[in-house]
């Protein structure tokens, strides 16, 4: 981390790792709150279809389906993240990714959403680090807070919130 010793109210400004955190993300929303992921991580977005379940996975993981020939893990974020499970309805969206996956390999992943919003196109200066939650809270998965008019996105790190390990020794390699 490096301080500004030249901010306006003589204390240091502190960036860190959302310092720099600027591009186009995808905005979508969760139970009231609007989040967002890297365009440059999404391959497609897609309406629901029907997910084939998976024995002994994770609750978090749906299942599986098939999208032009290619088999794809289907984990549900509200799941992941220890919200309520919601009933699937026509606004929700299926965001289709590309995470990183062991030694320079990708792993294709569908992240179900309650509805996707926008793609917005986030300056570094609008970026602002993660609140520190105190030690019991891990927060290494959101790569800042964007603000945006007067609202607040939370930008997460994709790679993080599906690490592979979390599929059970599941071969998702592309």
């Amino acid at each position: 981390m490096s301080t500004n010793p030249s901010a306006s109210n003589g204390m240091p400004v502190v960036k860190g790792r959302s310092a720099g955190q600027e591009g186009k993300f995808l905005t979508f929303s969760l139970a009231d709150e609007e989040y967002g992921i890297s365009i440059l991580k999404v391959r497609e977005i897609i309406g629901m279809m029907a997910i084939r379940t998976v024995p002994q996975t994770p609750s978090f993981v749906k299942g599986v389906i098939n999208l032009r020939g290619k088999v794809i893990p289907v984990i549900d974020l509200r799941l992941k993240f220890g919200m309520e499970e919601l009933d699937y309805t026509e606004r929700t969206s299926i965001i289709v990714v590309d995470v990183q996956g062991p030694v320079e390999t990708f792993i294709r992943i569908g992240i179900v959403v309650d509805f996707v919003s926008e793609v917005v196109n986030i300056k570094g200066d609008e970026v602002e680090d993660t609140p520190t939650f105190g030690s019991q809270l891990n927060t290494e998965y959101i790569l800042g807070m964007a603000k945006i008019g007067k609202g607040v996105k939370i930008l997460l790190d994709i790679d993080r919130i599906l690490a592979a390990e979390d599929f059970g020794g599941m071969d998702l390699t592309l």
